[in-house]
């Protein structure tokens, strides 16, 4: 690799660090494994970097390898997922921080208990806040299947009963509303 492209990748990975290993955080459900995670696709995006670079969106490119990763890593051995209860940003200063916290062990909870396709799509899709075709790229299957995965991992998600307390907590139903608002 070239010098400009050396200094192109490590920009590259400076600008989107952190967003990526928290989307593998989400995929995994633990920060060591994201970071470990992590790495490797971004081993594997410097060892094809020209290519990745001239693609229309490098980074749609290098976290879609990291959800590949994330599915290699389940073939090659079962490695059992554990939440740990310090996620990886800093914690929330005060009264609230209390509430973070259990919000955050819910639905890191929930988000475990959904198969690794399911989740992928559910974190893709709704934390990443990509459209459906961009994820059916990264995950390379339709966006109809996309859709039919992310149904089925709301439904799952509704069904936890520690969202669901924490959604009546902070969208609580009234008589005349007849929906959370």
């Amino acid at each position: 690799m070239h010098a400009e492209e050396e200094e192109e990748f490590q920009a590259f990975v400076r600008a989107h660090w952190t967003r990526l290993v928290r989307t593998a955080y989400l995929l995994t459900g633990d920060p060591h494994d994201a970071e470990d995670l992590t790495q490797t696709a971004l081993a594997k995006a410097y060892r094809s970097w020209r290519r990745v670079s001239r693609s229309e969106r490098p980074e749609a490119y290098v976290r879609r390898m990291l959800v590949t990763c994330n599915s290699d890593r389940f073939r090659k051995r079962r490695v059992p997922e554990r939440l740990t209860g310090a996620p990886p940003d800093t914690a929330v200063q005060g009264d609230a921080a209390g509430e973070w916290v259990e919000e955050r062990t819910a639905l890191m909870a929930a988000l475990a208990i959904l198969p690794a396709r399911q989740r992928a799509v559910v974190v893709l899709r709704y934390w990443e806040d990509l459209a459906e075709a961009e994820v059916a790229e990264v995950l390379g299957c339709s966006a109809g299947t996309v859709k039919s995965q992310a149904s089925k991992g709301l439904a799952k998600l509704r069904a936890c009963p520690g969202l669901a307390r924490i959604m009546d907590r902070r969208w609580p139903v009234t008589a005349d509303q007849g929906v959370r608002g």
